[in-house]
């Protein structure tokens, strides 16, 4: 297969599990916070400073200047004038345009669906759940209470939903931004990850290049 598989996901969803299994399961690479440390080392960035801008979105008011000048590629001096977050932004997309270039894998969140828009091999993914399956699983990954676990999950949603609608084009979490949105609650991880397989491969046979 050359498939590159993006996830985005709703936090507690078990997305990144999912993504990670089906990476195993369909024997290709897989990318969560590797992706930060390949594009700390790529970019010259600190891999800290990545981690504290990740799919944390920002408020400046260069953005617009900022995707305007990457539109048309960007120059040494509008680079320099970039706030952090951007930098970190563009550092991730550039990396995982390379990745996408170097074979079929699996990258999970970090806009990637939106990077490889135009990148035919691919194919975009949404993972959501039901409420009382991403508490339970909150409780049960951080030790927290349900309410707890209820707080970090609107808090983390909100982040990567801003980040997401402020950094690309269409709106996260929407069905029509994605090519399939499962709820994870359904068939559990491992029904999930056995539903994507079979996706991924009908994908492989219909495709036409």
């Amino acid at each position: 297969m050359n498939t590159v598989i993006t996830i985005g996901r709703q936090f507690g969803s078990g997305g990144r599990e999912i993504g990670e299994l089906l990476a195993k399961k369909l024997n290709i690479a897989y990318y969560d916070k590797e992706l930060l440390s390949r594009a700390a080392s790529e970019s010259g960035f600190c891999e800290e400073m990545m981690q504290n801008h990740d799919e944390r979105p920002t408020n400046s008011f260069l953005y617009n200047l900022v995707m305007d000048s990457y539109s048309f590629g960007y120059n040494a001096s509008s680079f320099v004038d970039m706030p952090i977050s951007q930098k970190v932004f563009l550092a991730q997309f550039d990396t995982i345009k390379k990745i996408a270039s170097e074979g079929p894998c699996v990258i999970v969140g970090r806009c990637a669906d939106y990077a490889l828009a135009d990148y035919q091999n691919s194919l975009h993914i949404f993972i959501f759940a039901d409420e009382e399956s991403k508490i339970k699983r909150i409780c049960a990954r951080h030790d927290v209470s349900a309410k707890e676990a209820k707080d970090m999950m609107i808090k983390r949603d909100k982040q990567r939903q801003s980040y997401y609608n402020y950094y690309s084009s269409k709106k996260w979490g929407r069905a029509d931004s994605y090519d399939l949105c499962i709820n994870s609650s359904v068939l559990g991880t491992v029904g999930t990850v056995n539903l994507l397989a079979q996706y991924v491969e009908t994908f492989e046979k219909k495709k036409v290049f």
